[in-house]
Parts: structure tokens; sequence; C-alpha cells
């Protein structure tokens, strides 16, 4: 197997595991929490930009507008409220299931099966949860079609969080206390890197699996709330696991 690629995040100098500490440091965390889209399978599967199709229709069609213009809109959305639903439903009073099963309506075929990562998640000891700002029914699709949804407990979706999203603290908080979760016993993985700066305060390992999109990025070296950036998330599992 190739040797996977990670590394440590710039880090104070009290900082306690190294890259070469790393897997057996991890290995017995008592819970793992992991994003679902761009993290659990690469971004060049490239459902992400689907969605982003499917919201800018639903913008257009929603507001009668063009699509150039409904794309304004949902970034305007996506930056003063965290997520283009939040900003839909705070200032228009938008359905949220609605909204949802039609964003998520997409091809997920170009999702392959990783046997490399359900052996990783089989081998690692510990609970493990999706928490998503989509909703469940497509981190079952997605989860699904990578022939893993039966090793995660939970799914925490933007539907359990209130519709509050990332990088909100408050569903965190949520999360921590539906499930039972001790932080300092948890680890959550993210490629949206400000995205773990919650739950870096709550006193989890970070680890961000690296975005080359400035939103991914948006964070990095600005603080210390990443603990561990990965490239490779199957193969660096395989070696927190010991396979």
């Amino acid at each position: 197997m190739t040797a996977p690629t990670f590394s440590a995040a710039p880090a104070p100098a009290t900082a306690t595991a190294t890259a070469t500490e790393l897997p057996t440091a991890l290995r017995d965390r008592a819970v793992w929490i992991f994003d679902l889209d761009n993290t659990l399978y690469p971004a060049s599967c490239n459902l992400f930009a689907q969605v982003d199709r499917r919201i800018n229709e639903f913008i257009a069609a929603h507001f009668n507008i063009g699509m150039d213009e409904a794309r304004v809109r949902q970034k305007q959305f996506f930056r003063d409220y965290g997520t283009t639903l939040r900003g839909l439903m705070s200032e228009h009073d938008v359905d949220p299931v609605a909204y949802m099963d039609y964003v998520h309506d997409i091809d997920v075929t170009g999702v392959q099966p990783s046997a490399q990562l359900a052996d990783a998640l089989d081998r690692l000891p510990g609970r493990k949860i999706i928490y998503t700002n989509g909703s469940v029914r497509h981190a079952e699709n997605v989860a699904g079609r990578l022939g893993i949804i039966d090793r995660f407990e939970a799914v925490f979706d933007i539907t359990a969080a209130g519709y509050v999203p990332k990088p909100d603290p408050r569903p965190y908080a949520s999360l921590v206390e539906r499930h039972g979760v001790n932080p300092a016993d948890a680890c959550m993985v993210e490629d949206i890197a400000r995205n773990l700066a919650p739950a870096h305060a709550l006193g989890m390992t970070t680890v961000w699996v690296r975005g080359e999109q400035e939103y991914e990025k948006a964070g990095v070296g600005a603080g210390v709330h990443i603990d561990h950036t990965v490239d490779d998330l199957p193969s660096w599992l395989a070696a927190v696991a010991g396979l």
C-alpha cells in the first residue's frame, strides 16, 4: 500500500501529536465525526457541482430570474448565512423540505465504492457519525453508493441541527448532547477548514481533508483549530486503523 500523505497543521509548541505519532495517537478515539461532501468521497466526483447547479435552478425558479442573477443571490446567501438554505428561510420563508428534496436530486453514480475506506472504518475503533449541512436522504444516497452507510450509527443533518448550518457553534453542541459525545475523546474530519473551529473549541481533535477551493481553505493558517491535515482520507484512516 502506498504510504498515506498526512501532516500536522500549524499548532502551538504544546501539541501532543505529530505526524509520525498520529496513527497510534488517534486509534482509540471513542467517537469519529465525519463531514460528508468532499470528505468521505473526493471532490473530483463533482457531486457538489451538481448540487450547486440545482441550488441556482431552484433560486431562479423561485424568484423568476435568470441563472446569472440566481448565482449572485446564492453566493450572497452563502456568505451571509453559511448556507443558501438558511438565507432563503430567513429572508423569504422558503420551505426547507422542498428545497432539500430539489437540490439533492442528483446523479451519484460518479461516486465509486471504496473498499479501502470501508475496511478502514471497520477496523477503526469507536462510534462513527456523519455530520452534514445536507439531508439524511442525501447522506444515505452517497454513503450507500460508497458502500459505507452501515458503518455509521447516525446521521446528524441540517434538520437535526434546526436548519442552523456549520460553522455556527450551536448545532455542534446539540450533536454532542444528543449523541452523548465526550469532545475530549472525539475526532472531527472536514474539508471546510472553518467548520473545524467550533469542534476545536469544544475540545475535539480536528482533521482537515485538504481542499483547493477558496471556501475550503478560508481560515487555514489564521489559527490553531486544525490539528492535522490529510490529502488522502482512505489511506490516512487505514494508517490510523493499523491496516
